[in-house]
């Protein structure tokens, strides 16, 4: 889970791990890999293809997807991203680790993907060169952590992605960020209300609620917040990074499932 930053109450036990994480991030000047993240085994195997940016193909058949990560390709550098990870990869003995080896509806093996003798993922390997953003969809306090701390490497040295400013959205740049319908993507801004209508929750960042940015939280992830020790009303005028697949309803939209998806940024 990416890290979330809000209340400084130590009393409040779910929020202190996810402020722990941002601890480790914000601390670490390259990622500290080895000791964050160490979940199940899940097999192991040679990979023999790369799919695409985030999925590997092994030598018994099986299509492995790459946790926690997803590809950026700002100017279309989809293909230099899937180039990135078959250069680590192709052709190596790897191990596999995760909470659950179900296939997705794709039949991908979703996990932890580690070369043979190394600790270091390579997911993590991937965040950081800059060929990857994080999900946000990782839920292991210390694998988050890892990960995090690797894409802020990678910003922090402006390397591969982050070399170029646009990989970030400004929240008020709607049309910007509406051209990126149907894509992942992190956006920066100050939220200037919060609403609810419905079962849903937004966090507007203009005031066109039709057209401006926004994003929505549904009811059932409200009480994730709640534990962290979040309200979501102490957002207003508070300058946050969320980060999620662009949609469209009248003005961009991104839908928060995880409270990862959201980071506080600085004081405000």
């Amino acid at each position: 889970m990416f890290p979330f930053v809000g209340s400084h109450e130590p009393q409040r036990s779910g929020f202190s791990a996810i402020a722990l994480c941002f601890l480790l991030l914000a601390a670490a000047a390259e990622p500290a890999v080895a000791a964050g993240c160490s979940l199940a085994p899940q097999g192991e195997g040679r990979v023999t293809a790369v799919i695409d940016a985030r999925t590997l193909r092994l030598d018994d058949g099986r299509d492995v997807s790459l946790v926690g990560v997803e590809p950026a390709t700002p100017g279309g550098a989809g293909e230099s991203r899937t180039a990135a990870l078959s250069a680590i990869a192709t052709g190596r003995d790897v191990t596999l680790q995760g909470d659950d080896d179900t296939p997705d509806r794709y039949g991908r093996q979703p996990a932890f993907v580690f070369l043979a003798g190394s600790d270091v993922s390579v997911q993590t390997m991937l965040l950081t060169r800059g060929d990857a953003l994080v999900a946000a969809t990782v839920t292991e306090p210390g694998c988050a952590a890892t990960l995090a701390a690797a894409e802020a490497s990678a910003r922090a040295a402006k390397r591969g992605i982050w070399a170029n400013s646009a990989v970030i959205k400004n929240a008020e740049s709607a049309d910007d960020i509406l051209a990126g319908i149907g894509r992942f993507m992190v956006v920066d801004g100050t939220v200037l209300s919060v609403r609810q209508a419905g079962g849903t929750t937004y966090l507007n960042f203009g005031r066109n609620w039709t057209r401006d940015f926004a994003v929505t939280i549904p009811k059932r992830t409200i009480a994730a917040f709640a534990t962290a020790g979040v309200l979501l009303k102490s957002l207003e005028n508070q300058r946050i990074r969320v980060r999620g697949w662009v949609e469209a309803h009248g003005g961009p939209r991104i839908e928060v499932l995880r409270v990862g998806q959201i980071e506080r940024l600085g004081e405000n």
